[in-house]
């Protein structure tokens, strides 16, 4: 895992610098939506419940930057709010989209990194590549420090998407959520795999609708990890 930080941070940085001279006007953009359910690596983060969410983007050449926002519920009084705040640059090798950030997963009423908080951090590295009509990636995201002093994580992942029609898109991915530490979530290890399908549906060039199967093989730790359709309905301009 170590290895891993110190690779994910080097090319990050490289890749920044080498870009830096790219930059270009700076837009933002917006984006809304709701959900039925809130889901994150195949668990529910809303109790399986609904979702109302949000965010802001700013690009400036290849970097670009965001928050974002969105209700939670994990069977606790608190917290009841997640913002997220990230970062990174998207840089084009040959007919490679790479990205590489940083993502700050902050949630209101935290413990400020105590044991028991939510808060926490991770590196990310990720990169797709065109295959005929279709796009097929890869994703690794670092985290030193896993929500409640979980110890350090890596959630790795394959990914494609490819168009049913001019406004249909088709896309999945399997991915593994592995932590050091045992001691999470009561005693249970937070390693799993995890998977989902879908597909979203461009009504016109600002709304789009997505209906997603997603399931885990962990069912036994609970209806959060349990298998479930999502709809979701997004704004963005």
């Amino acid at each position: 895992m170590k290895f891993m930080k110190l690779a994910l941070v080097a090319a990050a940085a490289s890749v920044a610098m080498g870009g830096a001279a790219m930059a270009e006007e700076l837009k933002l953009s917006y984006n809304a939506g709701i959900a039925s359910n809130y889901i994150f690596r195949g668990i529910s983060n809303t109790n399986t419940n609904g979702q109302v969410f949000g965010g802001v983007d700013a690009t400036y050449g290849i970097g670009y930057a965001g928050v974002w926002a969105s209700n939670v519920d994990f069977g606790t009084p608190n917290p009841d709010t997640e913002i997220d705040l990230y970062a990174g640059v998207r840089p084009t090798v040959g007919p490679a989209s790479l990205d590489f950030g940083v993502i700050y997963y902050g949630y209101d009423k935290d413990k400020n990194g105590a044991p028991g908080s939510f808060s926490y951090f991770e590196v990310k590295a990720a990169g797709s590549i065109p295959a005929g009509p279709a796009t097929v990636g890869a994703a690794l995201y670092y985290s030193p420090e896993f929500p409640g002093k979980g110890g350090e994580a890596l959630y790795y992942e394959l990914n494609g998407s490819i168009p049913l029609e001019e406004k249909l898109t088709l896309s999945g991915a399997v991915g593994r959520q592995d932590v050091d530490a045992e001691n999470y979530f009561g005693g249970q290890t937070t390693s799993y795999v995890t998977w989902n399908a879908g597909v979203t549906a461009a009504i016109n060039d600002h709304i789009s609708a997505d209906f997603r199967y997603s399931d885990t093989n962990k069912s036994d730790y609970g209806k959060i990890y349990h298998a479930t359709v999502t709809a979701s309905l997004k704004v963005a301009f």
